[in-house]
């Protein structure tokens, strides 16, 4: 017994002494003002990064960094998502790059500035830049000017919230001994696009200075200016961009997601990659013709909606945020989703795109009704709300009815393809599919008992175990010695999506797939690869694979490289959210994939699964090196509430605090799952 417990020591050990090698190569630091910040002089340059930011009317993607010699580069990749280009497909937002330095354009007693230099750089929903400068009076004392300081600049950039406008914020600080003169130069400029290649016709995109003009500045004193980066309808009026109000509104947004879902757990990382994770999954939400629309963004997903990243991964987060444009957002897509059911169940479209005036289908059919109806069971439950519930009833049931429909001789649902779109093989029938249609078939029996709907409620728990049946039967196998799942038939190499049945709740081989997921040739330091002997990475398929291990008990396991990944997406080399894929889309930082990480620790972390409008299951698993933690302003069944779990004795205590109400207090076994009734 001490031989096997020490051999288990050093297993754990192991995985995560790669987590403890990041953490001392991490580029990035937490702050206590809940920021993190890049010390440059400290860190090797040069260095380049990008990070997406969006408002209701713009998304911005801006790739910054500092250069060899230690100066400041910026280049923004602006999108509209409003201002449509033809032909008006699924890329169809208009975009620019931007790649001026306001810097440049200053003057100081007329002189340029020179030598720049990043002393840091900071995030926290706003991108911050600290730079000092000399003043090039001469050619002659360049070299000089290179280690002097005469003025810094503290640059800010960020999305208007609810404007089609990105705004930059400059502060000039006078750090010589001696009063200078500053001029700020009046930028009006317009670019005007091909009338021909709008759906609008031509757009005007204007980039104009507030605060021009010359000052003057004794040692110590600063001055602040902006600059607004705006596009419109060729022909409309420009409208004038009060920055400073913009800042506010964007840090007013910042702190109402902060007072709301929040992580609190022995680890920081953990609690600022969650707090983090939620800026991104909440911002990218258009307003739209077609209402408010959640959009996966990177450049190319906009003022559409997909059944993967919509329905599926951010929904479920989304029913239980008290932010009201998230809700708003889900409720929009299922009612977009649903104007395509139809008598004769051909498929859904995979992507409601161009503001709700067209659809995507060119994968065919991924499994998006299984998606679907996954995430709409969940929501509904988690409104608390019969209303919704009876609204989304019937996309629900015609998606789970096409699904049936699908089924094969095996058991199993057939699917064209899944969201991976071909890029990797999924067969006539996947794994994917049928995991999710067990998953929604639970949800949907537990929204039919609710509605009073008794023998529905049990049609759809019989299905629900038939098809976990056929899931065992057709998709259990031994794959590259492993007893775990095939993908799809034929399919004889390990791939990231066996997680799937363990995030649906399907354990029988837990252990087995888990060991196989997290083996060497599977599991790298950015997470799982797709298939076995590939380079290609996608965020999700590491999110449902830890949030699976947590519902399946294995904490242990999971926690180091939970760990590892929060600390390389919050504090490494590109930061600071989860990411899409690589190598495809140089690791864009798309909305929905925030929002499943947030899910590990809501679904895995804590077990909250719904079981009824104001009921749900509780499977804490807290780690051993933990003694509490506890999930913070949570909005859903109908009532505010926390959740608090700590150790007592070899049990749980965990207490539920709705608001206004009196705590509910379970006393549990480690591992065990309790029911709440709010």
């Amino acid at each position: 017994m001490k031989l096997r417990f020490f051999i288990c020591a050093l297993m754990v050990l192991f995985a995560s002494g790669v987590a403890m090698a990041q953490s001392q190569e991490s580029r990035w630091v937490m702050n206590d003002d809940g920021s993190i910040s890049w010390n440059v002089p400290q860190k090797k340059i040069p260095h380049y990064d990008h990070i997406e930011m969006s408002g209701e009317k713009v998304s911005v993607v801006y790739r910054y960094g500092v250069r060899p010699d230690g100066s400041w580069t910026m280049e923004r990749s602006v999108v509209w998502p409003m201002l449509r280009t033809i032909p008006n497909n699924t890329h169809a937002s208009l975009t620019r790059r931007f790649g001026f330095d306001v810097a440049d354009m200053i003057t100081v007693d007329g002189y340029s500035l020179y030598g720049c230099r990043v002393s840091e750089a900071k995030l926290n929903g706003v991108l911050t830049a600290q730079m000092s400068y000399g003043v090039a009076r001469s050619a002659h004392n360049a070299n000089a000017l290179a280690a002097r300081n005469d003025i810094e600049v503290t640059a800010e950039y960020f999305p208007s919230t609810t404007q089609a406008a990105v705004c930059e914020r400059y502060t000039i600080n006078n750090v010589s001994n001696r009063t200078i003169r500053v001029e700020i130069p009046h930028i009006n400029t317009t670019y005007t696009t091909d009338p021909e290649k709008g759906v609008a016709g031509s757009y005007a995109l204007s980039v104009v200075s507030y605060g021009y003009g010359y000052y003057t500045l004794k040692p110590g004193d600063k001055y602040t200016f902006t600059v607004a980066i705006s596009g419109r309808v060729a022909g409309e009026s420009l409208a004038s961009i009060d920055v400073e109000k913009e800042l506010s509104a964007r840090n007013a947004f910042l702190a109402e997601l902060e007072s709301e879902m929040t992580l609190e757990t022995p680890d920081q990382t953990l609690n600022r990659a969650f707090a983090f994770a939620k800026i991104r999954a909440t911002e990218s939400i258009f307003r739209t013709k077609g209402g408010l629309m959640h959009g996966p963004g990177g450049e190319s997903y906009y003022a559409a909606i997909w059944a993967n990243d919509q329905a599926e991964y951010a929904n479920p987060l989304f029913g239980m945020m008290r932010y009201e444009k998230a809700r708003e957002s889900a409720m929009n897509s299922f009612r977009h989703f649903a104007r395509y059911m139809n008598d004769e169940y051909r498929p859904i479209p995979s992507s409601i795109i161009a503001e709700g005036d067209s659809y995507w289908n060119g994968a065919g059919d991924r499994g998006d009704a299984a998606m679907i109806a996954y995430g709409a069971s969940r929501f509904a439950l988690e409104s608390g709300n019969k209303s919704v519930a009876e609204e989304l009833m019937p996309l629900i049931e015609w998606c789970l009815e096409f699904s049936r429909r699908k089924i094969t001789a095996d058991g199993v649902v057939a699917s064209n393809s899944d969201e991976l779109e071909g890029r990797f093989p999924a067969g006539k029938a996947n794994l994917y599919t049928s995991s999710l249609y067990y998953d929604a078939l639970i949800s949907t029996s537990a929204l039919c008992s609710q509605m009073g709907q008794k023998s529905k409620a049990k049609d759809y728990a019989v299905r629900a175990e038939a098809i976990k049946a056929a899931i065992e039967s057709y998709y259990g196998a031994t794959v590259e010695g492993y007893e775990t799942y095939r993908y799809y038939d034929g399919n004889d190499i390990l791939r990231s999506w066996i997680c799937i049945p363990l995030a649906m709740g399907i354990y029988d081989r837990a252990e087995a797939t888990l060991d196989a997921l997290f083996s060497p040739e599977m599991f790298t330091e950015n997470g799982i690869l797709t298939q076995n002997g590939s380079k290609t990475f996608w965020d999700r398929a590491t999110e449902y694979a830890l949030l699976g291990a947590l519902r399946a008990g294995e904490t242990e396991r999971a926690l180091p490289r939970l760990q590892h990944m929060s600390r390389v997406r919050l504090l490494g080399e590109h930061v600071p959210y989860p990411i899409e894929a690589w190598p495809e889309g140089s690791q864009r930082h798309l909305s929905a994939e925030s929002a499943l990480y947030m899910r590990i620790l809501t679904e895995g972390m804590f077990g909250i699964r719904p079981t009824g409008f104001r009921s749900f299951e509780l499977s804490p698993r807290l780690p051993q090196e933990w003694n509490e933690m506890a999930l913070r302003d949570v909005y859903a069944f109908g009532s505010e509430f926390d959740i608090e779990v700590c150790r007592k004795g070899s049990k749980l205590l965990v207490t539920i605090t709705p608001e206004g109400a009196r705590p509910i207090v379970r006393t549990i076994k480690d591992g065990a799952t309790c029911t709440i009734k709010l």
